[in-house]
């Protein structure tokens, strides 16, 4: 069965969180996602808020920005919602917006070597392994987590350019494709993807989730508002990219998605939306069930 969920858009602020996942606990929505966007939210301050919250959601952070944060720490911090909300924490790491990283003296000269030094190391301390490492970014010297998550742990990576889509085939257990990402997109994203696994020699039969934000809008304004949105992205030319119309029209862009390799479609709201709780009680109540 396909995964289905919504974003929680920084452009709103933190306090609106807490109403926002009540409702997605209460209607049963499957994962509420939240970004680290510069410089409006912290990921990982938000999921833990929002999985205190709730009992069932599952809270996705797409994505932490690497050049923001020390590997160590990302492992703590995922190890710790791991501990303590079994299950239910998702978490995605990428190289950020390069021009935000830059802003804080963050900006590395080769994103793509640091992504990887991150992921390598990231998955190994979640997995419970002592390390030392001299990278050109990363260094731990006999690092090991005292408390690290019970069982497996997936760690997401995000990506768009055909290198780093390469790169999450080989070193991360799933890719988060961002909402510029078409049904044709997706399948060449799967097959860049796929190019990475193969070269790494990762198994065939080793899971690798794909989640892929779809910009919507619902209403009687939506096509002006996801116009608007799109155009404001720069995205208005891409076809076959983001749905306005009811639950019909946007189970119908999902499934596209979904025959297109997606394994997760997350509805992604547009920055103007003006009822968060209600766009999430649509997606659960009125998107999900008719998307297989």
């Amino acid at each position: 069965m396909t995964s289905l969920g919504a974003v929680f858009r920084p452009q709103l602020p933190p306090e609106r969180l807490r109403d926002v996942v009540r409702v997605a606990d209460g209607v049963g929505l499957e994962e509420l996602w939240l970004w680290e966007d510069c410089f409006r939210e912290g990921g990982i301050s938000g999921a833990a808020a929002a999985l205190a919250w709730s009992e069932r959601v599952r809270v996705g952070v797409g994505l932490l920005p690497v050049p923001l944060r020390n590997v160590a720490v990302t492992a703590m911090e995922v190890a710790a919602l791991h501990r303590m909300f079994p299950g239910r924490a998702i978490v995605g790491v990428g190289h950020g917006v390069q021009d935000w990283m830059g802003q804080v003296g963050a900006r590395a000269d080769s994103p793509l070597t640091l992504l990887r030094e991150h992921l390598d190391a990231l998955r190994a301390l979640l997995r419970g392994e002592r390390l030392t490492v001299s990278g050109r970014y990363v260094h731990l010297d006999d690092v090991a987590l005292d408390w690290p998550p019970a069982g497996p742990v997936e760690v997401l990576a995000g990506a768009e350019g055909p290198r780093t889509l390469r790169l999450s085939g080989a070193a991360a257990d799933g890719t988060v494709l961002t909402a510029a990402t078409s049904p044709d997109r997706v399948r060449r994203a799967l097959r860049l993807i796929e190019e990475g696994r193969l070269a790494a020699g990762r198994d065939a039969g080793e899971p690798h989730r794909v989640v892929v934000y779809l910009l919507t809008a619902t209403g009687p304004d939506a096509p002006a508002r996801l116009r608007a949105e799109l155009v404001a992205e720069g995205l208005e030319s891409v076809p076959d990219l983001g749905v306005a119309g009811d639950a019909g029209a946007v189970a119908k862009a999902v499934q596209r998605l979904v025959e297109a390799g997606a394994d997760t479609v997350i509805l992604q709201p547009t920055a103007d939306e003006p009822d968060p709780e209600a766009f999430v009680r649509f997606t659960a109540e009125e998107v999900r069930p008719l998307v297989p």
